[in-house]
């Protein structure tokens, strides 16, 4: 009789066991899932609001008579940029209850952080040195291998925008400069606005 108590308390033990280990398979898959799953909180309402500010920008921009004005107004709509992209993915994430500053979203933004902050120091080698000519084919360059960088972990979508502000960028560089105010608008007005619309249209908000 003891043996078949032994016997019956060992089993229980083993199913106890089989049962935690169950149970942590599940949560590492579960964990790994979402680490490897695609951030879906991009806003496509805060691209449009964007796009729309920056045509102002373009707009503005173009009438400055000096360069140092010129480079304060796109300076002026990048820190504005950031703040709507900012806020209107932290808030379409709060509201779909998605994760936002780990496993996919903090992947985008470590991701998207590189050549912005490149960006900023090139901008602010090149303008000591008077050399603004390069500056719009840089900014759309450097901003679109962010987005394709950080599409790696979003919806499709992203990764394609970022492409299209690579190959515009590369254009703009190879372009007369004249043209590089008019190309920004194109890029950081137009494409945000037309992306925006798929990615609201497709995936919600």
């Amino acid at each position: 009789m003891a043996t078949v108590h032994r016997i019956r308390r060992e089993s229980g033990q083993e199913h106890v066991a089989l049962h935690d280990r169950a149970m942590d398979n599940l949560r590492f898959i579960r964990e790994t899932m979402e680490r490897a799953g695609s951030f879906t909180a991009v806003s496509g309402g805060g691209q449009v609001v964007i796009g729309l500010t920056a045509l102002l920008a373009a707009g503005i921009a173009a009438a400055q008579p000096a360069p140092e004005r010129w480079l304060t107004v796109w300076s002026v709509e990048a820190v504005v940029a950031l703040a709507i992209g900012g806020w209107t993915v932290a808030r379409k994430a709060y509201l779909a209850g998605l994760p936002l500053l780990y496993g996919p979203g903090r992947k985008v933004a470590l991701s998207l952080a590189p050549p912005l902050f490149a960006g900023a120091m090139l901008t602010a080698v090149l303008f000591d040195a008077s050399l603004l000519a390069p500056l719009p084919g840089m900014w759309l360059l450097l901003f679109g291998t962010g987005v394709v960088a950080a599409g790696a972990y979003s919806v499709r979508i992203v990764p394609v925008m970022g492409l299209s502000f690579m190959l515009l960028g590369i254009f703009t560089l190879l372009a007369p400069s004249t043209w590089g105010n008019a190309l920004m608008g194109l890029g950081f007005g137009g494409f945000h606005i037309f992306y925006g619309l798929l990615i609201a249209w497709r995936h919600g908000g």
